[in-house]
């Protein structure tokens, strides 16, 4: 049985001996987008020419400032209260979605869009950086910030 105080001890940590786990994720995330940029642009080069290999760079690079503003979002509202860190995961995905589809809306009639390798491209990226990265995160837990805690 443990005691009380301990279970109380336990419970309130102050927020500076917490890991900056969001930004490990992200710079880990934003890795691994940068290595496979190269192939998903020349993938939609020769697919579909010029605008596609555009289209691609461009989904790649939004998809990559997207998962960044996430993660800085969450790991500041993680420091402040565990109320607006939901708030910030929900109303974040929300507003990040909106700047997406009106960024989408302003671009979408320009000579180097190719509309249907850009929507590919940022759906294939997004869940594959996210899939890609839950693998090692839940199967590993080989990331440095999501060791569990030594018991003293």
């Amino acid at each position: 049985m443990i005691p009380e105080a301990e279970i109380k001890a336990r419970r309130v940590l102050p927020a500076e001996e917490a890991p900056p786990v969001e930004r490990e994720l992200v710079v880990d995330i934003a890795k691994k987008g940068l290595v496979i940029a190269p192939a998903i642009v020349l993938i939609a080069l020769v697919a579909r020419g010029g605008a596609g290999a555009a289209s691609a760079g461009f989904a790649v690079a939004v998809v990559i400032l997207n998962l960044g503003l996430s993660g800085a979002a969450l790991s500041w509202a993680a420091r402040t209260s565990l109320n607006l860190l939901m708030v910030a995961a929900l109303g974040g995905f929300l507003v990040r979605m909106g700047v997406l589809v009106g960024v989408i809306s302003l671009i979408r009639h320009d000579s180097w869009v190719d509309l249907p390798t850009l929507a590919f491209t940022l759906l294939l990226t997004q869940l594959g950086l996210l899939f890609w990265e839950s693998k090692y995160v839940s199967a590993t837990l080989g990331h440095p910030g999501l060791k569990p805690r030594k018991e003293l």
